[in-house]
């Protein structure tokens, strides 16, 4: 027979499981985004390899370069593409911190290039991404959107 005591007893156990239970897909939803930063840094791929086909990316701010992408191929052509454009060296991140919790993860980086200008251009970043199945499905982008406008005029 379940009593009140018994039954309270039984919520209190699995509460204290349900940190090792999202634990799980937190530690391998960090290694994967950790490991995806490693690669684009050592210039062998990168972040954006793991964008699911139908990720929505989402740049905050109010420049003209601030908005929505809707899928992945429309992100890599219509942002990737026109700032890699702009660079002789790809940028290089280098990242502060990685703060994981379940599906979320999120990444303070810096990045680094040479324009083709000549010109330094380097940002830090915050990006907040969520993962299903070791793809990233959605991307909110904080960055000095300004910044890239430089580079981009």
């Amino acid at each position: 027979m379940i009593t009140k005591n018994n039954l309270a007893a039984l919520l209190l156990g699995l509460s204290l499981c349900l940190p090792t239970w999202a634990n799980d897909d937190t530690a391998a939803n960090q290694a994967l985004i950790q490991k995806a930063f490693e690669d684009w840094r050592a210039g062998q791929g990168g972040i954006f390899q793991l964008l699911a086909d139908d990720a929505v990316w989402v740049v905050a701010g109010s420049s003209p370069y601030s908005g929505t992408y809707r899928t992945r191929e429309a992100f890599m052509e219509d942002a990737v593409k026109p700032i890699t454009d702009k660079l002789a060296t790809p940028i290089v991140p280098t990242v502060r911190q990685i703060v994981a919790q379940g599906p979320h993860v999120v990444v303070h980086w810096d990045g680094q290039a040479t324009a083709r200008d000549g010109s330094r251009y380097e940002n830090s970043y915050s990006w907040h991404m969520q993962l299903e199945n070791g793809r990233i499905t959605r991307v909110t982008a904080f960055l000095d959107t300004w910044r890239l406008v430089q580079l981009m005029d």
